[in-house]
């Protein structure tokens, strides 16, 4: 059962690992050789790589389990829920996939930002003061929230066995966003798409960059919804308030603890309402 399951998850995110590795690699031999017409870049740094690689390693196995357990739930709602089925091999689904996952990876992104409950989560994937490829493979344990996120798919008759299929093409084209050592790249691919100088703004901790340039694939949506932000200067990344540990537990979990005792010191419920559903930092006025 749970391998016919599994077989249907068409994850291209396992075929592309080895590619992720051999750019890691190809990123760390460019870096010694810096660019003198731009501020060098941090590089890499060994516990701050490690700490990102094994968060992945991790990650990717949760991954698997919240997959399988999702489809089940996908199936339900295709089955007995979608007013009509799309067919798996029409290439207009396969676009309506690529597109649909990518608009609501967009809002996802952007709650995941305002939504303190769910920063909890996507707030270890900020963690890190470094931005390299490595950086692309520190992601969350926590992925309840993902799981939900992608119901409206299914919802509208999208194969279930497509959904994470179109999910993970849209993580493999992230993965080469996350360098330094790339510049601006033309005109016209900046204003459509995503790249390495949008979301360095992303990733940035500067007051002018922050909740800015939620993309996955195309920047238009951020264009479209007042989100978005150019680089003009090279960010200083990681968290507003650094975390200064390796602890993985501490880096995924340790928002959630801080969620609690929040709202455990919390005077009404008003405000421990707030510490929930508010956006990262907010705190009752004096």
């Amino acid at each position: 059962m749970l391998d016919s399951i599994l077989a249907q998850l068409h994850d291209p995110v396992s075929h592309a690992a080895p590619v992720f590795v051999l750019l890691i690699v190809v990123e760390m031999i460019a870096l010694r050789h810096p660019d003198p017409d731009h501020p060098p870049p941090r590089g890499y740094q060994r516990p701050d790589t490690r700490t990102s690689l094994l968060m992945g390693l991790i990650g990717s196995g949760v991954a698997v389990l919240f997959r399988a357990a999702s489809l089940v739930g996908y199936s339900a709602v295709y089955v007995y829920l979608a007013p009509w089925h799309l067919p798996a091999d029409a290439w207009w689904t396969w676009a309506i996939l690529l597109l649909g996952v990518d608009f609501l990876w967009y809002w996802y992104h952007r709650l995941s930002h305002r939504v303190r409950i769910v920063w909890a989560a996507h707030q270890a994937h900020h963690s890190s003061e470094y931005f390299n490829y490595s950086t692309a493979l520190r992601q969350k344990w926590n992925l309840w929230f993902e799981t939900l996120i992608w119901l409206p798919l299914p919802l509208l008759g999208m194969p279930p066995a497509l959904v994470y299929t179109g999910f993970s093409v849209n993580l493999i084209y992230q993965f080469w966003v996350h360098t330094e050592r790339i510049d601006k790249l033309p005109r016209p691919i900046e204003l459509i798409f995503n790249t390495p100088s949008h979301h360095r703004v992303h990733h940035g901790s500067d007051p002018e960059y922050l909740d800015r340039n939620y993309a996955g694939i195309l920047i238009i949506w951020d264009r479209l919804f007042g989100t978005f932000a150019a680089e003009t200067h090279r960010p200083r990344y990681g968290l507003t308030t650094p975390v200064n540990t390796y602890n993985l537990l501490k880096l995924q979990f340790g928002e959630y603890a801080a969620i609690a005792r929040d709202v455990r010191h919390a005077r009404t419920w008003r405000h421990r309402l707030a510490y929930l559903f508010g956006p990262p930092g907010w705190h009752p006025a004096p």
